[in-house]
């Protein structure tokens, strides 16, 4: 299977730069995978296709602001940081801006309120080219985090982030922070929606995985079967994890919000369909073929030509349905990627 079987056109002006003015209020094409069809609906809509006993399960990561710019000590020369991970402690994998002036031993200074001390000092590199920083500062990190960092839109919005993306590039149930990315398809729920969706007998349930750098790096061989994802860190909770597996005995359909929480479940769910609670690692990769576990349903955005988010959606449904709705969606103007509108796989 060959990465061009992903690919189709899309024109550079629907790839949307800012969210919906109302979270719920963004385009939802809803693909029947028994039936064949397709409808076009408003997000809102999504209520009408939920059913009593069906489980929504949402990634509550949230995205730190993670885009940091200062100027390197010993020039005044000016750096950008982008964090990628936590290793331990003050200790973090980053990504560094200009990468062959910031070597181990610089360090790049940050302008703070009331002169509060934030510095990061480059220990080393690491195997994938990113840099090791260790960060020395007043007072709490996060605090300080918040002052100088930036929201880390993906490199397709071409534009500078704004005080709307603090709140626009988060889910509203986000609560664990880790991502350099949001998960985007739970943007689009609202906390009204949400509880409708409770009053309607659906299970809500959550998962955490931190997305990484990587979601964003494109798949360079071509073969697919030949492309090797980024580890990316999950946990499920043991009260998540029965509210899933409730659901699933019962007969629900388990519906899940996005790709991220797709590959947790997918990921962590044995043979038999069973979630089990736990934290780790996975670099799962979904792709036609792939026999899922446990997710029944999806709810996503539109995705990249030629990414392995949709090489996921592919494996749910047939890959050539999937880019005729894809060229379908095209010539309806529906708006792409993060920012855009969504689609459910029901």
């Amino acid at each position: 299977m060959l990465i061009t079987d992903f690919d189709y056109e899309l024109p550079p002006e629907l790839i949307a730069l800012y969210p919906s003015q109302k979270r719920d209020e963004a385009r939802l094409l809803v693909v029947d995978r028994e039936s064949g069809t397709t409808e076009h609906k408003m997000f809102y809509d999504i209520i009408d296709y939920l059913e009593p006993g069906d489980c929504l399960v949402m990634n509550d990561s949230k995205v730190l602001p993670a885009r940091m710019f200062g100027v390197k000590r010993d020039t005044g020369a000016k750096a950008e940081i982008l964090l990628t991970k936590r290793s331990e402690g003050d200790v973090w994998e980053a990504m560094v801006k200009p990468g062959k002036k910031l070597k181990p031993g610089a360090v790049v200074d940050f302008c703070t309120e009331e002169g509060k001390k934030l510095s990061a000092e480059i220990l080393d590199f690491s195997d994938d080219g990113t840099r090791m920083i260790r960060f020395d500062y007043d007072g709490d990190f996060h605090d300080r985090l918040d002052e100088n960092g930036h929201i880390p839109l993906p490199p397709y919005i071409d534009r500078e982030d704004e005080s709307l993306d603090r709140q626009m590039y988060q889910t509203v149930y986000c609560r664990e922070e880790g991502s350099v990315a949001a998960p985007t398809a739970g943007l689009h729920f609202t906390e009204k929606l949400l509880r409708r969706a409770q009053e309607k007998g659906v299970k809500l349930a959550y998962v955490t995985l931190h997305v990484g750098i990587g979601t964003f790096r494109p798949v360079k061989c071509d073969v697919v079967e030949d492309h090797h994802m980024h580890f990316e860190e999950y946990e499920i909770t043991p009260e998540n994890a029965e509210i899933i597996n409730s659901a699933k005995a019962s007969g629900g359909r388990i519906i899940s919000v996005g790709t991220t929480s797709t590959r947790t479940m997918e990921s962590a769910a044995g043979d038999d369909g069973v979630l089990p609670a736990g934290h780790g690692n996975t670099d799962i990769f979904i792709y036609p073929g792939y026999k899922f576990k446990i997710v029944d349903c999806l709810i996503t955005n539109f995705h990249l030509p030629k990414s392995t988010l949709l090489m996921l959606i592919s494996a749910l449904y047939d890959r050539e349905k999937i880019l005729e709705i894809y060229n379908e969606a095209v010539a309806m103007r529906y708006r792409f990627f993060s920012y855009g509108d969504a689609m459910f796989i029901k």
